[in-house]
This record gives structure tokens, C-alpha cells and sequence, in this order.
């Protein structure tokens, strides 16, 4: 089988990893890719917004498999104008990826079908926002509506932290049209969870979870990012605490989804935050995480284009999940002054002390080729994965790890995981 997959980050290298591993894979190919995905695929330069280019070269190439990887062509409408042009595709049409392309939608969605969430209203107009802004309790969270990288999030513990982020967002359009529209949660309290699922339309099938650390520095200050680092599992997603999402969150979601008429294929991310109240929903996701793919398919034992195909044929219920009983760690080397100004074009060096090396891996996210050398392209650059029998010992090899590799303006949070190891 020939597949082609759709992005050019870590995520997609992880996935495309995981894909080559299968004895089902002729040829992958990944529309941009970066310079460590051409290692194992086969880039073409087709943007992921350029459906009609990318439906071209599928057909053209024969492809019998399209994954459609990141959110924005998700949200957009990828696999509805691929599957009518007769590609065989695995995402979520646009009608579904809608719970992760508006967060007025996924709130309002929570609440009519009484899936745990933050309470919240949603705003058209920064005047009213701002009117509603005076009548709550600090800290509060203020979530640009559509996309926004992982970054139209911001935590304000001030009336007057909060009105900036109001003009921000809704009036100088800090993140674009994802603020036409604006939600105000209320701000929760508890540990983080991250968890990545497999949906057919009517089952789900839960992988093993993960956390990602989103600020900048160490300590979780600073900006927030696309995240600086994972881990996978978390040591506070019990079984107990599976079995209950399973029955309070994560069926009932799939279930009102296919009620509504927008049967979901693909990915379902659920970000979890572990209240005094029991577990609520902060967020979905349309898709793998990113940088928890680097940590969760590693651990993976099933071969995924199986995976992948019975969620498109509606045939997971008979597939049983399977993940080794370790621990992953993956630290993001970034370029010193993301997520907001960084240098581009440094050269990479020490790649090659990956290769052989059983446990560790290396992820390009912003790479590419230039003049024969691997330089930096992007704000988040590798993500450095490593395995462990646990967490700790995960920890100290993903470090270790990122030792292996230069480039000028290097820059890692330092603490991805400590607190868990400190505990």
C-alpha cells in the first residue's frame, strides 16, 4: 500500500515512524514533510491547505491511503473534498473536526449533552465580553474561539489582565479570525491529562495517556506554546479513573456527536483536568496531539495502518489497543525566543547519534535541507523522545539525550516530568 500523509511537524514524523514499521507499506509520502521525514519518506511540495494538489498527486501516485494529520485542513474540509474525489482517507470530515475548529461549539456541545466541562459563556463582541468580565471571580480563562496553534489560551488573574486579553484577542486579532468569536471559562483547578483516542463512528478505543507541559520556561512560566515537552503515562490516570471517562466522557461524546449528525472518524484528543469534582473536559482535539504522539506511539504495539483502517471501515471494536509497560519522555529543542521571535536557517549537528540507538528517538518538527546541511525552520524544532522501565529513568535518557544535538539558539525547558519524578 502507498500512503500519503498530510503535514510536516513532529506529529507527522511520529506517525510516519509508526507507519513505515507496517508490513502493509509499499511507499509513504508526506506533502511538505521536513528533512527528517525525508529520511524515511518521500516530501513533496504540496502545501496542506492545497487540496486540489494533494487529491492530484494521490491519485497520480496511486495512493490507497490519505492521512490528513494537522487541524487546520481538518477543520477545513480535507477528507470530505478527498473522499469525493474517491481517495480513501483517515480524519475526521469538517462537519466533526468542528469540536476542536470552534470552542463555542465544543462548550455548547458539553453542556446539551451534559459532558463534564468548565462553566462558561461565549462572546460576539469585546464590549460584552469585558461588561461579563466584571461580574466574575479571578482567575478567569479567556479561549480565542477557533484556531489558534495551541496558543489562544490565556489564564488572567486581573480585571485588568483580563481586558488587555480582550483586546488581544477580540480587537487587535493577536490570533487572526479564531477571535471573531470569544469564550470566558471559568478557571479550573487540578492536574492536566492528556488523552488520545481512536474513533470508527461508534467506538472509541483509548490509547495511553500522556501530559504535556504548554509554557515557554521552566517552572510552567512564560508564554504558552504548541508544548515544550511530554510525558507518557500520567501516573494519575488510574484505571479507575479510565472507566469513569470511558462512561461520563468519552462514549457519550462519540455517542452525541453521531446523534448530531457528525459521525467522527479518526482521532479524538480529549485534555483532561483531574478537579476535587472528578475529571472535566478543558478541551478536544480533531487530532494526534503534538508532542504527545512523540511519547504515546512509541509505546505502541499495534501496527497502525490496521489501526487506521478499521476506523475507517467502523471495525475497531475488533482491535484490542496494546502499549508496552514503560515509561516515554520527549523534550522540544526549540530556537531560543519562540514562541514569539527566533533565527531560522542554524545548522543541526549530532543527528547521527540516533541512528541504531534501540529507546531514543529524535522528531523533526521545524527542519529542512539546505545546501546539504539540516538547519532549523521552525520555533519547535526536534523533539527528543527517549523510553525508560519508568518515568524517571525515561527522564534522565530523553536529557541525556538531548545533548547529542547542537544548533545555535538551542533552547529546552529543563523540568518536563521533574515534578511527577519529585513527587
Amino acid at each position: 500500500m502507498k500512503i500519503l500523509v498530510v503535514g510536516g511537524g513532529g506529529r507527522e514524523h511520529a506517525i510516519i515512524w509508526k507507519l513505515s514499521q507496517s508490513k502493509q507499506v509499499e511507499k509513504i509520502y508526506c506533502a511538505p514533510g521536513n528533512a527528517g521525514i525525508a529520511k524515511i519518506a518521500e516530501c513533496v511540495d504540496i502545501g496542506v491547505m492545497e487540496f486540489d494538489k494533494l487529491i492530484a498527486f494521490a491519485k497520480e501516485k496511486q495512493v490507497g491511503l490519505v492521512v490528513v494529520a494537522p487541524d487546520d485542513p481538518l477543520v477545513a474540509g480535507a477528507v470530505d473534498a478527498m473522499e469525493a474525489a474517491g481517495l480513501r482517507v483517515f480524519g475526521p470530515r469538517k462537519n466533526a473536526a468542528i469540536l476542536e475548529g470552534s470552542k463555542a461549539f465544543s462548550k455548547d456541545f458539553m453542556k446539551k449533552y451534559h459532558i463534564p466541562t468548565a462553566a462558561y459563556e461565549n462572546f460576539d463582541s469585546p464590549e460584552e465580553a469585558i461588561s461579563y468580565l466584571e461580574t466574575v471571580k479571578f482567575p478567569i480563562v479567556l479561549k480565542a474561539d477557533g484556531l489558534a496553534l495551541g496558543k489562544g489560551v490565556l489564564i488572567c488573574n486581573t480585571l485588568e489582565e483580563a481586558k488587555a486579553g480582550v483586546k488581544a484577542i477580540m480587537m487587535d486579532k493577536q490570533f487572526g479570525a479564531a477571535g471573531n468569536r470569544l469564550v470566558i471559562e471559568e478557571f479550573l483547578v487540578g492536574r492536566e491529562v492528556s488523552v488520545l483516542s481512536f474513533v470508527d463512528g461508534k467506538t472509541i478505543k483509548v490509547m495511553s495517556s500522556a501530559q504535556d507541559h504548554k509554557r515557554a520556561k521552566d517552572g510552567d512560566q512564560g508564554l504558552n506554546t504548541g508544548g515544550m515537552g511530554t510525558f507518557s503515562p500520567s501516573p494519575f490516570y488510574t484505571k479507575e479513573l479510565d472507566n469513569y471517562c470511558m462512561e461520563h466522557i468519552y462514549q457519550p461524546t462519540v455517542d452525541a456527536i453521531r446523534a448530531e449528525g457528525r459521525e467522527f472518524k479518526g482521532v479524538i484528543f480529549f485534555g483532561l483536568i483531574l478537579t476535587e469534582d472528578g475529571p472535566k473536559v478543558l478541551e478536544y482535539n480533531a487530532r494526534f496531539g503534538d508532542p504527545e504522539t512523540q511519547v504515546v506511539l512509541p509505546r505502541m504495539k499495534n501496527d497502525l495502518v490496521e489501526v487506521f483502517e478499521a476506523c475507517i471501515n467502523g471495525t475497531l471494536d475488533k482491535i484490542e489497543l496494546q502499549f508496552e509497560d514503560n515509561a516515554a519522555v520527549c523534550v522540544i529543542l526549540a530556537s531560543d525566543g519562540y514562541p514569539e521571535h527566533y533565527k531560522k536557517g542554524c545548522a543541526i549537528t549530532g543527528l547521527e547519534a540516533f541512528y541504531g540507538k534501540d529507546g531514543y528517538y529524535v522528531f523533526h518538527a521545524g527542519t529542512k535541507t539546505m545546501d546539504g546541511n539540516i538547519v532549523t525552520n521552525g520555533g519547535r524544532v526536534l523533539g527528543v523522545t527517549a523510553k525508560g522501565e519508568d518515568l524517571k529513568q525515561a527522564r534522565a535518557n530523553a536529557y541525556a539525550a538531548t545533548e547529542w544535538v547542537q544548533f545555535e539558539n538551542k533552547y529546552m525547558r529543563h523540568d518536563i516530568g521533574k515534578a511527577i519524578e519529585d513527587m
